[in-house]
């Protein structure tokens, strides 16, 4: 990811702003959700959603993670 493309992200869930590369999305979700996994974190609604919607699209693409201590 470039510095710009950073600085669009900011602080945005998936519901507000994907990667602009088609081919990053599917690692940036997986990466995304296994942050939410391993922290035990919540996602709202719309997140959910986003998640869920961009997901369909990498059915091949596996979550790792492992759980904090």
């Amino acid at each position: 990811m470039t510095a710009k493309t950073n600085r669009q992200k900011a602080d945005q869930d998936p519901a507000q702003w994907m990667p602009p590369n088609p081919d990053a999305q599917c690692r940036y979700i997986a990466e995304w959700t296994a942050t939410k996994l391993r922290w035990g974190l919540s996602a709202d609604q719309a997140e959910a959603d986003a998640l869920k919607v961009f997901a369909e699209a990498c059915e091949t693409t596996v979550v790792h993670y492992t759980p904090a201590s």
